[in-house]
């Protein structure tokens, strides 16, 4: 891959992947005020504004130096968190599986906007390669972010699901992983276990879906 491509990829990418996290972050913010609590929006973190969630190492530098290192064949990267005071919430154990479900949900919508977009714009005739990549670019983010998200190990959005559905004994000990999650995920993407057992099988089914969900609007456009 030379640099022109490289460049080329990172444009094609770079207007997705701002809206996959900005409308995930934002979500996770929006549901836990819903549910009682107000720390993201006090620190203005409920917003649609990219910058407000960007996390200059994680988002930037780190994904861009895993691309021009490996040429594409492996990135990682991740937003600014929201702040989440769960023991806010009305009812922390509960509502926080609604405040974890809203950043994957959030992504799960845009995969399926993208895709609509996408439709709209061959319906319409435009042949513009650019556009019609940056679509299919949008469902491929989201499709990422909804399923690495969902892995049930804190603290990514599916371990505080996987902590609100467990009874309490089991729940405190899912929680005490916390601290080195980070580290055992990341461990689990380079050896290829979360890719392989997780990422590709749960993205080829909610991909399925979304197909599936999008038939009617295919078969009246086409």
């Amino acid at each position: 891959m030379d640099f022109a491509q490289i460049i080329q990829t990172v444009t094609l990418y770079a207007i997705p992947v701002l809206f996959a996290i900005t409308v995930h972050e934002a979500a996770h913010g929006y549901a836990a005020r819903h549910f009682g609590d107000n720390t993201a929006a006090m620190l203005g973190r409920i917003t649609l504004n990219p910058v407000k969630h960007i996390d200059p190492v994680g988002t930037i530098a780190m994904p861009l130096l895993l691309y021009f290192a490996t040429a594409g064949t492996f990135l990682f990267g991740y937003a600014k968190p929201v702040p989440v005071r769960f023991g806010n919430l009305r009812n922390p154990k509960r509502d926080m599986i609604w405040v974890a479900l809203a950043g994957p949900g959030a992504n799960l919508v845009q995969a399926i906007l993208w895709t609509v977009l996408g439709y709209l714009l061959v319906a319409a005739g435009v042949e513009e390669r650019f556009f019609l990549q940056m679509c299919r670019a949008g469902l491929m983010v989201n499709l990422v972010m909804f399923a690495f998200n969902l892995f049930p190990l804190p603290p990514l959005d599916g371990g505080r699901i996987l902590v609100g559905l467990l009874p309490w004994r089991q729940a405190e000990l899912v929680s005490r992983v916390e601290p080195w999650g980070f580290f055992i995920v990341m461990a689990l993407v380079i050896t290829g276990v979360v890719g392989n057992l997780w990422l590709r099988p749960l993205m080829s089914i909610t991909g399925l879906l979304i197909d599936a969900l999008l038939t009617p609007l295919r078969l009246i456009l086409f």
